[in-house]
């Protein structure tokens, strides 16, 4: 098989291989809270993770089509579980639990920390993990820390910036370039930065077609 091109999100290939993944509704496919709960799968996933409140529910809820997929919430660290969802039977999206602040007792936190630690680097079939950032926001010292951390266990990284609606052309435009110049000392990760917006339906179609590229 031909090795899918960098600029995948430009390629009309993979553009319409996107649109057509994502043309069946997508599934849940479960919750889980421990190692041992994950799916044994063939296969491939790629997951989302992010500050809490970073919009990953938003943004999986806008690339299904589906109002209701993942849940949302205005409350940082809603999200307490690993959350796997079918896409036609061909790949898994997994929405990891919000790093970082959270609403929610210091060792329960630690135990999510721990938890997605553990997922990172015990899945064979994760071929990619898809890092939100705010647009707003930028790239904390919370995001760094995922970003080393999937570097140690040699898990390829994309950052995806979200809530692109929420600041002007110019700022996207700065913030963008600002976010894809970022590599200092960072070895796993993609040199493509995807500007999104889950309200606006902005971006999603190149996040579909990388998405495809790994079916």
């Amino acid at each position: 098989m031909d090795t899918p091109p960098l600029n995948i999100h430009e390629d009309p290939h993979y553009l319409k291989k996107g649109v057509d993944l994502f043309k069946h509704p997508v599934t849940f496919v479960k919750g889980c809270v421990a190692v041992d709960h994950l799916p044994e799968t063939d296969l491939p996933e790629v997951a989302f993770a992010g500050r809490s409140n970073v919009g990953k529910s938003s943004i999986l809820n806008a690339l299904s089509n589906q109002k209701n997929l993942a849940r949302t919430s205005n409350t940082p660290g809603r999200t307490q579980e690993i959350n796997y969802f079918n896409v036609s039977n061909q790949i898994h999206l997994v929405d990891l639990p919000g790093y970082g602040f959270a609403e929610a007792p210091r060792k329960k936190v630690l135990n999510w920390q721990k938890f997605i630690r553990a997922y990172l680097r015990g899945r064979p079939h994760l071929r990619r993990v898809f890092i939100l950032i705010d647009s707003r926001h930028g790239i904390k010292k919370t995001d760094i820390e995922i970003m080393k951390l999937l570097d140690e266990v040699a898990v390829p990284y994309q950052i995806i910036l979200t809530k692109a609606d929420k600041i002007s052309e110019k700022a996207q435009k700065e913030m963008h370039a600002t976010v894809e110049a970022h590599h200092e000392g960072l070895i796993a990760k993609h040199p493509i930065v995807h500007l999104t917006s889950s309200q606006k339906k902005k971006g999603l179609e190149a996040v579909k077609a990388e998405i495809a590229s790994f079916c």
